[in-house]
């Protein structure tokens, strides 16, 4: 698999403050793809349904929690505006909002379900630090919360992209629509939380289903 490389908008910052690569806390391209991150059977269609509960603009991360069927268990999508691209800021982020929407499985000798994150951005499907961050903290966040640590996808005006499979499309991007979700090919039906403004409306919804 072939990555572009596109520095973020943080990297001057890292570099000369020591942030993320002083800690190591990001990941490249090949550490990401030799982890072994399980492959989405129907990417399209987790993608297509995120976008619809959550309607993610930039600087947006949505993380999703999937049974052992694919189907979707939990989510939960949040801002995230940091002036560093460090692991560690959103590892805590993504545990958080995790502890929110599901219990641990720390107990279980193997994790039965998987994390996968959607993050929405500006610039192009390239990876960059600010990527290499996020997988960091997605995968140290699953190990915290007993999942296993699952597909990173971007979104962006070109489209989607899940890094490390070469998998894409072009719509849903973050200047799409969100549609109804009658009106996508996914269907899902757990728990979604959207922290911020929207959060108790979100949750009104959810228990008057």
């Amino acid at each position: 698999m072939t990555f572009g490389f596109s520095p973020s908008s943080t990297t001057s910052l890292s570099m000369a403050t020591g942030g993320a690569i002083r800690h190591g806390r990001l990941l490249e391209p090949s550490e990401w793809t030799a982890s072994g991150v399980p492959l989405l059977r129907n990417p399209r269609e987790v993608v297509s349904g995120l976008h619809s509960r959550h309607g993610p603009v930039p600087s947006t991360a949505v993380i999703a929690v999937l049974g052992p069927e694919e189907q979707l268990v939990a989510s939960a999508s949040f801002v995230q505006r940091s002036a560093s691209a460090d692991g560690w800021d959103y590892r805590n982020a993504l545990l958080s909002r995790l502890r929110r929407v599901i219990p641990h499985d720390l107990r279980r000798r193997t994790p039965v379900r998987t994390a996968v994150l959607l993050y929405c951005r500006d610039g192009d499907e390239r990876w960059t630090e600010e990527d290499g961050a996020w997988m960091w903290g997605l995968r140290d966040a699953c190990t915290l919360h007993g999942l296993r640590c699952g597909a990173y996808i971007t979104l962006t005006r070109g489209g989607w992209q899940v890094l490390g499979e070469g998998r894409g499309g072009r719509r849903p991007s973050s200047d799409s629509r969100p549609e109804r979700l009658g009106e996508s090919t996914a269907e899902f039906a757990p728990l979604a939380l959207h922290t911020g403004g929207g959060a108790a409306e979100a949750l009104r919804r959810a228990a008057a289903r």
